[in-house]
């Protein structure tokens, strides 16, 4: 991995809570704005896949829960 170098403007209050987070998570400050990136490009850029969160992992043992309408009575009141 080549690294190369950043350089950013930051205002008082940027600096201070560059400062406190460094110092909360006992990480550098470049630790600190990697991290940052890395979690602006996962929320933002993602993987370019769309999911439904949980999908395919419950199971109510109810085989015609989405189908049957009986299932559903009184659901929303």
């Amino acid at each position: 991995m080549s690294s190369s170098t950043v350089q950013a403007r930051l205002d008082d209050r940027d600096r201070k809570a560059l400062r406190a987070l460094a110092k909360h998570l006992g990480w550098s400050p470049s630790r600190v704005v990697r991290e940052g990136l890395r979690l602006l490009a996962a929320c933002h850029l993602g993987n370019g896949q769309r999911e439904i969160i949980g999908l395919g992992r419950f199971d109510s043992g109810v085989s015609d829960l989405a189908s049957n309408k009986r299932h559903l009575k009184g659901f929303g009141r």
